[in-house]
Order: C-alpha cells, then sequence, then structure tokens
C-alpha cells in the first residue's frame, strides 16, 4: 500500500499529537503526572515540567516505526518530547545516530534541534504512569492514538523496546484478527517476525531502561545491532514475505 502524502500525514500527525496532550481519559494517570510536574525531583527544579500527554515524534514520512511502553515520569513527563531528557533517552539515541536514524547523538529539551530520519517514535501509553505500570484499561485507552499514528505511517519495520510494547502492538493486530495466538511470537532481544505479507516486519530489543543498561543485560552494540538489521531490511526494494 502506498505512503500517504507527506504534508497531508504531516497534518493529520499533527492532529493526533494535538489530541494526545489534551487527553484526560485515565483519572489515575491524569493525577500523578500533574503531581510529579508540581513536586518536581531536587536537580530539576527549576525546569518548568511538561506534565501533559506526551505525543509522538519524528519523520512524518518513516518507514520505522518505534513502540516504546511509556514517557519517563521525570524524562518525557518533564520535557514533553519521547525519551528525551533521561538516561534511558541518551542510550537510546546514541543508538539512532550511530546508525543514520538521528541527526545527532544528544537529546535533552524539545528544541534541542533533534531531528530523526526515516524514523518515528511512540509509546504504547502516553502519560507517566506510577511505578512505570500502566493498567490494562489504560493501555486500551490508548490505543486508538498508536493505530491511528500506525494508519497514516503505514512503516514498513516496528520496533517494539520491551515485551509490554511488543505485546500491545501484537495485541492490537489480534483485535483485528491479524494473527492469531501471540504465543507464537515471544519476545526477546533481537527477534523478527513476518507477521503477514502486509504488515511491517517486527522487530524486539529489550527496553533501554537504566536498570538494563547499568547491568548489561542490553549493551550499546546490541541496539545497534538491530538498527543496523532494521536499516539492512529497510534497503530492500520490497518487503521480505518469507516466515520467520
Amino acid at each position: 500500500m502506498p505512503k500517504p502524502n507527506t504534508k497531508r500525514a504531516e497534518k493529520s500527525l499533527d492532529e493526533i499529537c494535538r489530541e494526545i496532550i489534551r487527553c484526560r481519559k485515565c483519572p489515575r494517570l491524569v493525577r500523578y503526572r500533574e503531581a510529579v510536574a508540581r513536586e518536581k525531583r531536587a536537580a530539576f527544579r527549576d525546569w518548568s515540567y511538561w506534565g501533559n500527554p506526551v505525543p509522538g515524534f519524528g519523520d512524518p514520512n518513516a518507514q520505522l516505526l518505534i513502540l516504546g511502553l511509556a514517557p519517563a515520569a521525570h524524562g518525557a513527563n518533564r520535557t514533553g518530547r519521547m525519551f528525551t531528557g533521561d538516561r534511558s533517552g541518551d542510550f537510546l539515541y546514541q543508538a539512532l545516530y550511530r546508525t543514520g536514524f538521528a541527526n545527532q547523538p544528544t537529546s535533552t529539551h524539545r528544541d534541542d534541534g533533534l531531528e530523526l530520519r526515516n524514523a518515528y517514535i511512540a509509546a504504547a501509553i502516553r502519560c507517566a504512569p506510577p511505578d512505570n505500570k500502566p493498567l490494562p484499561e489504560e493501555l486500551a485507552n490508548c490505543r486508538p492514538y498508536f493505530e491511528r499514528e500506525l494508519d497514516l505511517l503505514r512503516p514498513r519495520a516496528i520496533l517494539a523496546l520491551g515485551s509490554i510494547a511488543m505485546r500491545a502492538y501484537l495485541g492490537y493486530l489480534k483485535g483485528r484478527r491479524e494473527v492469531g495466538s501471540l504465543a507464537a511470537f515471544p519476545f526477546r532481544h533481537a527477534a523478527s517476525y513476518q507477521l503477514g505479507e502486509h504488515l511491517p516486519r517486527l522487530f524486539a530489543s529489550y527496553h533501554p531502561s537504566q536498570q538494563n543498561t547499568f547491568t548489561g543485560k542490553l549493551t550499546e552494540e546490541m541496539l545497534e545491532s538491530v538498527f543496523r538489521e532494521i536499516r539492512s531490511f529497510l534497503a530492500l526494494k520490497a518487503p521480505r514475505t518469507e516466515s520467520v
């Protein structure tokens, strides 16, 4: 299926972003994100926290859609941009830069000049959740935003950062009866699945959380290797159709 007109897609994505920012569907998340924005962390006491849902970010004509879990309470909930202002973002954007998906290796605030190239970042849920654990009904409330982004971008590849993000995407496909049992697609780092002839190829990586990167469960080389594999796949003239 061909890509939509870039300017039209950009306008439509902007509309979705505005809707996301205004969203108040989940009272628990609204209370939490706003409390964090008021109380702040001592290191960021001079910041005006974003304190709203965090919209997607990236190239409106991207072939790669990166799906994370949720904004960090003092990261994206503070800066207003996905994976910006925390250690997870530092790790992720370094890898994106080194593999040609970003114009710079750092991401500190919304106006720092960062641009994504052929990539777009979304999340399974757009508000920072308490203990980084969204509830099933909160994930369900957020799903329509992701579905609309997906329909607009029509990516050739999706990278799920972590098992929850991967289950969220597969759950969306199952709801549309485009995949069967999720057990057929186990999560593991560097896994890749062709889910159907007309579906994006699904790639998986451990989430670049501090717990994973500080312990060495996810290294720079491991993450960059996944991005290099995705870049090789996207370099093909047509999507692969063979099964894993």
